[in-house]
């Protein structure tokens, strides 16, 4: 996998027809990840760090790693393929010793990536080649926030 890549974050939130869109960028450019309705909510949740009745299955999913001894570094989005993204979750896991660690690469939803880099506050990035292919969508986000019809993640 190529290592050039551009930190991006969640810039907002918004209910579509089909899902819920992610808007994900940086200052430069945002572009939309298509996500379940139900992702969508998740991620808000976490993003807003509001407090959930029950764990969530991102919430067990990070109790697990803690178990374990795993953390994750960091989310790659990686590309885009037939209108799908794709996604690898950066894990690193240190030995009881803490005198080697492993490094995995696991790959995963972009839903579930971004799920679990917004509970942990990891970074995301997105892949230079695919950040330049994308639709710049800034204008968009621009006009969902001055209308007040989306939710800002900022």
């Amino acid at each position: 996998m190529k290592n050039d890549v551009v930190p991006v974050q969640i810039r907002g939130i918004l209910p579509a027809n089909s899902g819920c869109a992610l808007f994900v960028g940086n200052d430069e450019k945002v572009f939309v990840i298509q996500v379940e309705p139900q992702m969508g909510h998740v991620i808000g949740m976490f993003l807003r760090q509001q407090p959930k009745e029950r764990p969530l299955t991102h919430d067990l999913i990070n109790r697990i790693f803690q178990g374990f001894g795993i953390s994750v570094e960091r989310v790659i989005i990686t590309d885009l393929k037939n209108s799908t993204y794709f996604a690898r979750l950066i894990l690193q896991q240190q030995n009881e010793l803490q005198t080697a660690r492993k490094i995995v690469e696991v790959d995963a939803r972009p839903s579930d990536c971004l799920a679990i880099a917004s509970a942990q506050k990891k970074p995301i990035f997105v892949t230079s080649e695919l950040f330049e292919q994308v639709e710049d969508m800034s204008e968009v986000l621009n006009r969902i926030n001055e209308t007040g019809s989306g939710e800002s993640a900022e």
